[in-house]
């Protein structure tokens, strides 16, 4: 059992990883199920990486014998999935960990993730953690956790299924990306900019074959999953290390060997983005036509401090070409706000050339120090007060550019996927995301069956009125 300060330890000294089992006060004892494993919550922060590592995540579970519960409290095991690109990720990540001793203080906490790979040490000491798995050791949790309810070191147990994604699911079952799956196709990044911790904590560039991806995509199509969001870090660079193979044709191959509905992708970088790439949108209505684009500051000046592999003129030009290429198109970003040495010239800059592009939205944060990176070293850098007084502005920016490109797609009929829904007082209330990215809702009265007739399926709707966060859709 897991006594009172027993501490397990594995130093990794290829990556100066340490997996460490860290034992809370608890208030009983944990005693293994052997007849069920026991349950098992999963929640993640951070990226759509993370997303798609916890599904894999629930999948490896489901298979050792474990059952996927939503909340700490009904779980025999807590996995916190965990983000560390900024002080803020990490402060959440703690925060959670702690809400879910406070909710379930018997159960085993695992922090797993970014953070976890960052600071092991770190997360080991605060009470309310009983494990800390790197992303190194991430495909081996679940023989770790299994370990550590044992409170023995082992270096193999039948929970483990290393990089299995999973057997199908039946229907019913409770795991992560029903409707939409994140499928991660690379990891990794060898651009090493000056502000992310990414390199660090992911480790160098390397692509999952096309067959395996194939493969996976085929079983989410089988167990019901309409959207695939391919994820990773750098996935225009997708098929370097594998001869042959780049983005372009890992997409025409998923189109023509899979039955998905939509295929998303996650991310690209504005010099990855040419023609070539764009005609595959023209060509199949399949894949959806959204684009994130990193942005990350509007000054020139200030990307290359940040050693950003493009100029504002370069980003421009993408943005243009995306646009007339996909009428219609979704584009988002995510912008840094006070990097190291922007004086308010170059926030000026950054401002205006945000409100030329025409976001259709906005991830915009402060930038946050992170050890091991250079920037963290770089003279000038920015007191918090300017940084806030800064968010607010571009914050206030980034509302109005979401606002306007909803407005504009007001009228118009796209085609939704319907995700959730929640019945009250005789009216279901169903949310969905259209093809372009925009978040829409509808009411409609119960069905005399009690059924749910569109859910989990893609339907024409109709956008016809703003509301805060979505858009009031009527399907047609």
């Amino acid at each position: 059992m897991l006594g009172q300060g027993n501490r397990l330890r594995k130093s990794m000294a290829a990556n100066s990883l340490e997996i460490r089992l860290a034992t809370p006060a608890p208030t009983g004892e944990i005693t293994p199920n052997p007849a069920g494993r026991g349950a098992v919550a999963i929640h993640t922060h951070g990226c759509k990486l993370n997303q798609a590592d916890s599904s894999v995540l629930a999948r490896q579970f489901r298979q050792a014998g474990y059952r996927i519960v939503e909340t700490a409290a009904e779980a025999d095991i807590y996995v916190l999935n965990t983000c560390t690109v900024t002080a803020t990720a990490d402060a959440k990540a703690r925060q959670a960990l702690r809400a879910a001793r406070r909710a379930n203080p018997e159960a085993l906490v695992v922090a797993t993730g970014c953070y976890s790979q960052r600071a092991a040490a770190e997360l080991a000491r605060l009470p309310a953690v009983s494990l800390v798995v790197g992303n190194t050791e991430k495909s081996r949790l679940v023989s770790l956790v299994a370990a550590a309810r044992q409170g023995v070191a082992t270096e193999d147990d039948p929970a483990a299924v290393g990089d299995d994604y999973g057997a199908l699911l039946t229907p019913g079952e409770n795991l992560p990306g029903r409707s939409r799956a994140m499928v991660k196709i690379q990891e990794g990044c060898d651009q090493v900019c000056a502000y992310c911790i990414v390199p660090k904590v992911r480790g160098r560039e390397r692509s999952i074959p096309p067959e395996e991806l194939v493969e996976q995509i085929r079983q989410r199509v089988d167990e019901g999953c309409r959207e695939v969001v391919l994820t990773g870090t750098q996935l225009g660079t997708y098929g370097f290390d594998l001869p042959g193979t780049n983005l372009a044709g890992l997409l025409r191959r998923i189109l023509a060997q899979t039955g998905v509905a939509r295929l998303r992708v996650s991310s690209l970088q504005p010099q990855e983005l040419g023609p070539e790439l764009l005609r595959l949108w023209q060509e199949d209505s399949r894949l959806c036509p959204h684009f994130h684009v990193p942005l990350q500051s509007g000054s020139d000046a200030v990307l290359k401090a940040m050693r950003r592999r493009y100029t504002t003129g370069q980003f421009a030009r993408t943005v243009e070409l995306i646009r007339q290429t996909i009428p219609d198109a979704g584009i988002t970003a995510d912008l840094i706000v006070g990097f190291p040495g922007e004086g308010e010239r170059e926030f000026t800059e950054s401002l205006t050339f945000v409100a030329a592009m025409g976001f259709s939205d906005l991830h915009a944060f402060p930038y946050s120090p992170r050890p091991g990176t250079s920037a963290a070293y770089l003279a000038g850098q920015i007191p918090d007060g300017v940084k806030k007084e800064r968010m607010g502005r571009m914050l206030e920016l980034a509302r109005q550019g979401f606002e306007q490109f909803r407005r504009s797609q007001l009228g118009q009929t796209r085609p939704v996927l319907w995700e959730s829904a929640r019945q009250r007082d005789g009216v279901i209330r169903r949310r969905g995301l259209t093809d372009n990215y925009i978040r829409v809702h509808t009411f409609d009265p119960v069905p005399p069956d009690g059924g749910s007739d569109r859910a989990n399926v893609i339907t024409p709707a109709q956008l016809v009125e703003l509301s805060d966060t979505s858009v009031l859709a009527r399907p047609v």
